[in-house]
């Protein structure tokens, strides 16, 4: 998925994946998963996706700062 946020591009392509991390099994209504990654520029971003009664039910980017970033994944481990 790429998201154009503030003119800075945001693609899980081609970005380095740090950390994924899923809850509940695939095709579960409320299943949902968060991605965490880093750009080349070192811009961090959370990819999220998830069935259609989960609080992410369509695909989404947004943008985090190496701070949240670090929060996230100590809160994900």
């Amino acid at each position: 998925m790429k998201k154009i946020i503030c003119k800075v591009e945001y693609d899980t392509e081609n970005s380095e994946l740090i950390l994924k991390s899923t809850f509940g099994q695939f095709g579960d209504k409320d299943g949902y998963e968060e991605s965490l990654y880093v750009t080349k520029d070192g811009k961090y971003f959370l990819y999220v996706n998830g069935g259609e009664e989960s609080k992410y039910n369509k695909e989404n980017i947004t943008r985090m700062s190496k701070e949240k970033a670090n929060e996230w994944l100590e809160n994900n481990k």
